[in-house]
This record gives structure tokens, sequence and C-alpha cells, in this order.
């Protein structure tokens, strides 16, 4: 039982963890950030993994030469794409079933309908934006497969926000995450990204409500 706490800790961590990874599992690592950005990005219930985070901690590791930046930038935007697709795809399986029951446990018929409409009018900036989004980035493919979003359209501004996530966040790591002052201060660093990735979805709710209250 201890061993399997330990794992799941490791797991849950691994920004935290990644220099022991390294050194332990060597060229295993490219898999094991495969597996936990996929997991992160395509299943939601899974929202809790680190993400920019991560992707930070092994730029950095990137910039001193133990892991390969060229490799890590390929594989981890395949993935980052490709969860996004797989939750997408699972959201539009279970959406019909939704559509056909007035309640379910978590949604709803008018849920559905609402959400097609404001994917199809907001879906591109809801896509992208939610990638710096911890939690959000994990829901909102779900959210755009059940509602019923076009996949070309989809998978344009998945591939866009996908990549553009994995350069910021990993790129950020492998020419900053060697300073002086962020090695020494890298627990500080990391609460800064996240609160960085939350501002988008500040903001947008902020002009949420405000647009709201003009219309009344």
């Amino acid at each position: 039982m201890e061993h399997i706490t330990q794992f799941i800790n490791i797991f849950l961590h691994l920004d935290k963890y990644l220099s022991e990874i390294i050194q332990s599992y060597g060229h295993v690592t490219y898999i094991i950030l495969f597996v936990i950005i996929f997991c992160e990005t395509g299943l939601v219930i899974l929202p809790f993994l680190p993400g920019d985070s991560l992707l930070f901690a092994a730029g950095t590791f990137a910039a001193k030469g133990d892991i390969s930046l060229g490799i890590l930038y390929l594989i981890l935007c395949v993935a980052a794409v490709l969860g996004d697709s797989v939750n997408y795809e699972v959201g539009r399986f279970f959406g019909p079933k939704i559509a056909q029951q007035e309640k379910t446990r978590f949604l709803n018929k008018e849920h559905v309908e609402r959400t097609h409409k404001f994917y199809e009018k907001y879906g591109a900036k809801t896509i992208i934006i939610a990638r710096f989004v911890p939690i959000i980035r994990t829901i909102a493919p779900f959210v755009a497969g059940i509602g019923d979003m076009g996949y070309k359209k989809f998978l344009h501004y998945n591939v866009i926000g996908g990549i553009s996530w994995i350069s910021i966040c990993m790129l950020g790591g492998y020419l900053f995450g060697n300073i002086e002052i962020v090695k020494h201060n890298f627990s500080i660093v990391m609460i800064g990204i996240v609160i960085v990735s939350i501002l988008p979805a500040v903001i947008e709710y902020i002009k949420y409500k405000y647009t709201s209250k003009q219309s009344l």
C-alpha cells in the first residue's frame, strides 16, 4: 500500500520529481511525459494532473541537456493534440445519449443545446484560451464534443492551441528555467505560472458579468 501511495504521489506531482525520473528511467522519460500530458488533456476525469508546471520543468531539464528539446517538443505536441481529440470524441459519443434525456446526473438537454450555441459562436477562442487554464483545458474539448461542434473546426483550433501551449510553457522553461533567480525560487515561479494561466479565464468571466449587467 505504501508503494502504491508513493507512486500516485509521484504521478500527480511529476514536475517535482522529474529530475529523479530522468536519472532513473532515461529515455523512458519521454514516454512518461507523453502519457501525463495525454491524460491531463484527454481524460476528463484527470484534470488535476500537472500541466503547465510540468512543461516548464521539462523545458528546464532540456536546457541542461538531460533530455532532448526536439524530441520532447514533438512528442508533447502530439500528446496535447491527440489528448484533446480523444476527449472531444468521448464527449461526442455521450452527447446523443444526453440529448435524448431531459436530465442526467450531470447535464441535461438544455445544457447541451446551450453548449452547442456557445461553441458555434466562441468555439475558436474557447479552445485556444482553455489550453492555458488548468482544469478548464481538460473539460473544454469534452464539452465541445457534447455540443457537437464540427470536428474539422475543432481540430484546426486544437492544433493551434496545443502547439501554442507546449511552445510557450516548455520553451519558457528552456529559456528561463536555469537562470539563478528562477532556480532558487522555482516553487514561486510555478505558482506564478498557474496564476498567469488562470488570468484569461478571470478576464473572460469579468467581461461576461459586465456584459450581462449591461444587457439588463
